[in-house]
């Protein structure tokens, strides 16, 4: 028997977004279909039946799969199916993961899973934020803990007006693209891309998506839970047992006192690992099977006396003020060979970045669920165990990495050069040689720093900073901390990440531990983080002033050109003959685009100069002749009666005997012989072919 549906229709930015309910995946604890226009998600959130063993964090796991066939697509590959997870598709895991987590509650070691599956997909509506909404609706309605709903938004800045959810033309046009996610209260998730948008826009594009947020969660509440809901399960949390953390924090008190008491990070990590041993000895025998639960104290004791320190005193770890930045030294041009390159230091954090210039045609190639795309910038993070001390062998980049590296690639993109300005590939990477807080934001310094040594002209340079916080949760009083470190992060409340230049914000993310932040933390969080910015571009331009003024000598030179797009089979020859003849001539490589736009590119290693011949010849092909046309070509045969000139590649015409010279010439080759340079022009076009008269003998 079919089973009983439920439909419930809301209205997210002037479109009707329908949630149904118990038709599918009825197996789950919580399931639901998100349909807005045609696009269709499948969202199915599952806890496994008990706490997964020796877990010490909430073991959540989100994946986000992109169906091909909701866009009529058969994968490519030699299986043809869908194999791993694209990098979109990672990046919008994490957008859907970051706002659920902080809602589950505190000691919940069982696994859960939650899978959103883009099953049909149109164009002018975006899957991404249907699936964080049924996130948020297949976790409010299954028995799971958590303290949702939440609601998911996309804001557009179009034309002076802030648009919710946009379509495909809204977002070609907008100048911010902002991934919000929040419950009726508060801010959860930020994640957004911005064409140097100022503070205010901004904060006004989060505060009128927050808007949309409330009426979401509000609906999801209401309407579906009371209606779908099931009862939440009753589960027992891990906890600290209260005699045991009495008797350790009283025990310890003092001893982590002196651990923290220490503005030098290796002498405290010494101190804390010393007193930790102390107090596992000192209660080895009175809790000899509670190690976890002795240690889980210590971290809270811990986190609760630095915060304090913090918020009472304003002492900071390393002993900076709330909005100091840490001490900052730059390199450029560190390694000879690469097109660009800089190192960027911040504190205890640094960052190696290289820039490789190449054709067009090494852009990467998208295949997902958009159209076909070529990325010409390839922006890419690695974090290798040593650059924490940590003995871990080389992997290939886990979400993490991923995640950091759109977040750079976020912030660069409006400032790059067009392709009409600069028609280069662009590949650059981070590898993090040493971490201890924000490698993602150094990862934008020196990406800017090195674009400027390879001589890429980007429209201004790009900063970026990390702010934490720290909230007292009973009163609301809260402190926002400029620069964070490691230990910053791991204790705070919150790692809010900003990324623009000396005019704007061009991208910003933030992850959040508490249950959301209000707007004027956010005011607060992006008006010091501007100030942070603007010291840390002071600092980099001491280094770096300006862009250099040529590319490296072992860059490639690459010229452009554009041809009538029904002329290049003639450039390319049969069986690329020509082309390959003319590349071999003039040591160059020469690419097409594939949108039959006729613009083409050349590419040389060697002098300019060689591009500029290749570029020539190829003009000279493409240009259909006319009589008064002069050229310079190469006799390639004689007859009786003239001889022939090639004047391009597959292009000839004929000199008569009597067109040779302004005397009578008895022998061809008394003028001319095969092999000789010469320049000529077109004295008639017919039927026959091109007759040209001789103007110079040039060899």
């Amino acid at each position: 028997m079919k089973p009983e549906s439920k439909k419930f229709t809301m209205q997210v930015g002037g479109r009707d977004v329908i949630i149904e309910t118990g038709k599918y995946a009825e197996q789950a604890n919580g399931a639901c279909v998100v349909r807005c226009g045609d696009t269709a998600v499948l969202v199915t959130v599952c806890m496994s039946a008990s706490p997964r063993e020796g877990m010490d964090f909430f073991p959540l796991q989100v994946d986000y799969d992109e169906k091909m066939y909701s866009v009529g697509k058969i994968p490519g590959g030699f299986k043809k199916r869908e194999g791993r997870a694209s990098d979109k598709a990672i990046l919008t895991a994490r957008l859907i993961d970051r706002p659920l987590r902080p809602l589950f509650p505190k000691g919940l070691y069982n696994d859960v899973t939650v899978v959103a599956q883009a099953i049909s997909v149109e164009p002018d509506v975006s899957p991404e934020p249907l699936a964080m909404i049924g996130s948020s609706v297949a976790l409010s309605i299954s028995d799971i803990p958590w303290a949702g709903p939440t609601g998911s938004v996309v804001v557009g800045l179009v034309d002076g007006k802030y648009v919710i959810n946009p379509d495909l033309a809204q977002r070609h046009a907008s100048t911010i693209h902002l991934n919000l996610a929040g419950t009726r209260d508060a801010i959860l998730m930020i994640e957004a891309g911005a064409d140097e948008v100022t503070n205010e826009e901004m904060v006004g594009a989060i505060m009128f998506g927050h808007e949309e947020i409330k009426k979401i969660c509000a609906f999801i509440e209401d309407e579906i839970v009371p209606a779908v809901g099931k009862p939440k399960r009753e589960m027992e949390l891990y906890h600290i047992p209260a005699q045991l953390d009495e008797a350790v924090r009283e025990y310890a008190s003092k001893k982590i006192d002196w651990a923290i008491d220490t503005f030098d990070r290796q002498e405290r990590e010494s101190r804390q690992a010393q007193a930790e041993q102390e107090v596992l000895a000192h209660f080895a025998d009175i809790y000899p099977e509670n190690t976890r639960e002795i240690k889980d104290s210590l971290y809270y004791l811990t986190k609760e006396k630095v915060r304090a320190k913090i918020f009472d005193k304003g002492i900071r770890p390393d002993g900076r003020g709330l909005k100091d930045v840490r001490p900052i030294w730059c390199e450029r041009h560190i390694l000879p060979r690469v097109h660009g390159s800089a190192i960027f230091t911040r504190g205890q954090t640094q960052t190696m970045t290289t820039c490789t210039l190449a054709m067009l045609s090494e852009a990467q190639r998208l295949e997902g669920l958009d159209d076909e795309t070529n990325k010409r910038y390839m922006h890419q993070y690695n974090f290798p165990g040593y650059c924490t001390g940590e003995a871990k062998a080389l992997r290939s980049p886990g979400r993490r990495e991923i995640g950091h590296g759109a977040l750079a690639e976020r912030a660069l993109i409006p400032v790059l050069p067009s392709e009409e300005e600069f028609p280069y590939a662009i590949r650059v990477v981070n590898d993090i040689l040493s971490s201890n807080g924000s490698s993602s934001m150094a990862s934008v310094c020196g990406s800017t720093m090195a674009l400027m040594d390879a001589g890429v002209p980007i429209k201004a340079p790009v900063a970026g900073v990390a702010m934490g916080l720290i909230k007292n949760q009973e009163t609301g009083e809260f402190k926002v901390l400029t620069d964070i470190q490691g230990l910053e992060d791991f204790l705070g409340d919150m790692d809010f990440k900003v990324a623009g230049t000396t005019k704007g914000i061009t991208a910003i993310q933030m992850d959040i531990k508490i249950k959301g932040i209000s707007e004027e933390i956010m005011h607060t969080a992006i008006d010091q983080a501007n100030e942070g910015r603007q010291f840390i571009l002071s600092k980099m331009l001491e280094c770096v002033p300006e862009v250099a003024p040529a590319l490296s000598v072992y860059a490639p030179k690459i010229i452009s050109f554009e041809i009538d797009p029904e002329k290049i089979g003639d450039v390319i020859g049969k069986q690329g003959c020509v082309i390959k003849k003319i590349m071999e001539e003039t040591g160059t490589d020469i690419d097409f685009n594939d949108d039959d736009s006729g613009r083409g590119y050349i590419s040389t290693t060697g002098p300019i100069e060689n591009a500029e011949k290749a570029k020539a010849i190829i003009l000279s092909i493409a240009h259909d002749p006319e009589v008064g046309d002069m050229f310079v070509g190469t006799v390639v045969r004689i007859l009786n009666f003239g001889a022939f000139v090639e004047f391009a590649p597959g292009k000839d015409g004929m000199i008569h005997i009597s067109k040779l010279a302004d005397r009578r010439v008895e022998k061809v080759e008394d003028v001319v012989n095969i092999g000789d340079v010469v320049k000529v022009e077109i004295i008639k076009i017919g039927e026959k072919g091109i007759d040209l008269k001789l103007l110079e003998k040039l060899s």
